[in-house]
């Protein structure tokens, strides 16, 4: 199943969402509760007040026996019953049975002290019973505070619930992000810089895929496993592109390949003549070293087309050690008689104690081919090309293939690299020896510079890596 990272990301919004309008919901029902909190304070102060008042007019009734404020008191304490109705299920909840019952049973006692004392004024008789009247208040005065107190604390911890709130809604919006960091740095940025490493590879000639192995199927691994076909078919893109070079520079030198074939298939032709005409005069030493003569003639004709088919032969690359002489050798066979044909003297400096390279010996043939070729192409009127090879200090070698020729224009320089880019005629190149040859520099993890002057010739200069044995290090 394809897990996407769309998906994901989708999916932790969605969470995100959702806890987010939990958190709503949840401030939003706090926010209801603790206004119902503070309206049944406000109540509860209400009943306070009026149980004070009672109190307060029973104090002026004991101290003046003013019959008005009995009767104040008588209307206060209607209003605390009146107010104690309508708050019955939270005093109930709040205090619980057996205070709320108690203070009902206060109430009515008090109540009970003011009707008589009323139904009896101006009688001998005085029902007013100080001592349970002051009893009986206070415990409904205590009571009304109690209420108050135990709505503070409820109220005080609501606060601090609504408190939390936005700590709780801070601390989702960290884990959010730092989920989604966690995300894009697991699944895409590091994956990415995985491929901008090989992207930079590959843009040195190295086409091996890329070792990555996700632990789950999503647009990331596809678009290692897209990167991975796409270095596959540069590959073999690549590996045409050479033999298709390779063909094109058998075409280049065939005059000279022909003059190469050409003078052992004469002394064949004449040596066997000889035969045939004074077979009867030659005596047997004189036959056998006729005979020897045809075989070495057709030996080396052997040579030529070995050589011919050994460079041509579409092969996958093979990376081996060998020295840069080796390289230049091989490549001197292919062309030399295209130089002779051409009236180029052809120099050479290459120290025979150089370090090895490690490449594939017929790619490098091809590199050295190719710029030999450009070479005699920019002489029509001959010339001398000179190749020198020297290691430089970065443990490098170096490989200077230089020409007398007409040299490239300023503006052509910088674009010689590129494929199809060519300054001959039309029908006599195709822009891609050059763009080959950078190509296969770089991917033996070299590079190539050129210089260049009109009229004054021209020199590429190739840098190949020296191969070391293992544990060799350089100081």
């Amino acid at each position: 199943m394809k897990h996407t990272i769309r998906g994901r990301i989708i999916g932790i919004f969605l969470v995100c969402l959702v806890l987010g309008v939990g958190l709503t919901g949840y401030h939003y029902w706090h926010v209801v509760d603790l206004r119902e909190k503070f309206d049944l304070l406000e109540n509860f102060y209400s009943l306070l007040n009026d149980v004070l008042e009672v109190r307060r007019f029973e104090k002026n009734y004991i101290i003046f026996r003013d019959p008005k404020d009995l009767g104040e008191a008588v209307r206060f304490l209607e209003r605390t019953r009146v107010m104690a109705g309508k708050l019955s299920d939270d005093m109930l909840r709040v205090a619980g049975n057996a205070e709320y019952s108690r203070f009902l049973a206060s109430l009515s006692a008090y109540d009970k002290v003011l009707a008589d004392t009323i139904r009896l004024q101006g009688t001998v008789e005085d029902p007013f019973d100080l001592v349970l009247i002051r009893r009986e208040g206070q415990q409904m005065v205590q009571f009304a505070q109690k209420l108050l107190r135990y709505k503070r604390q409820r109220i005080h911890q609501a606060l601090q619930h609504t408190m939390v709130i936005p700590a709780a809604f801070l601390g989702i919006f960290t884990l959010v992000l730092l989920g989604i960091g966690l995300l894009v740095t697991r699944n895409i940025l590091r994956p990415l810089a995985l491929i901008q490493r090989n992207t930079e590879r590959v843009a040195k000639g190295d086409f091996h895929p890329i070792d990555f192995k996700p632990r789950r199927h999503n647009e990331v691994s596809d678009l290692v496993k897209a990167f991975n076909r796409m270095a596959e078919e540069i590959e073999t893109r690549q590996e045409e592109l050479v033999q298709s070079r390779k063909i094109a520079a058998i075409g280049t030198f065939t005059s000279g390949i022909a003059h190469e074939l050409n003078n052992p298939i004469n002394n064949i032709r004449l040596t066997a003549e000889t035969l045939l005409d004074d077979v009867e005069n030659l005596t047997p030493v004189d036959t056998s070293e006729l005979g020897l003569d045809i075989l070495n003639q057709a030996d080396r004709a052997s040579d030529i087309v070995k050589n011919l088919l050994d460079f041509s032969r579409m092969d996958r690359p093979q990376f081996s050690s060998f020295t840069i002489r080796e390289v230049l050798d091989s490549t001197y066979k292919l062309v030399k008689n295209q130089i002779m044909v051409d009236g180029i003297a052809l120099q050479t400096q290459v120290p025979a104690d150089l370090p090895p390279i490690k490449g594939s010996l017929r790619n490098l043939q091809q590199v050295f081919l190719n710029l030999l070729l450009n070479a005699v192409q920019a002489m029509p009127d001959g010339g001398a090309i000179n190749v020198a090879a020297t290691l430089e200090p970065n443990d490098f070698l170096r490989v200077d293939v230089s020409d007398t020729g007409k040299g490239i224009l300023p503006e052509d320089l910088e674009n010689i690299f590129d494929p199809f880019y060519t300054t001959k005629e039309v029908g006599q190149g195709t822009g891609l020896g050059l763009s080959v040859t950078y190509g296969l520099v770089k991917k033996h993890g070299g590079y190539i510079e050129v210089k260049s002057e009109a009229g004054q010739g021209t020199t590429f200069s190739v840098y190949l890596p020296v191969s070391r044995p293992e544990g060799d290090s350089v100081q």
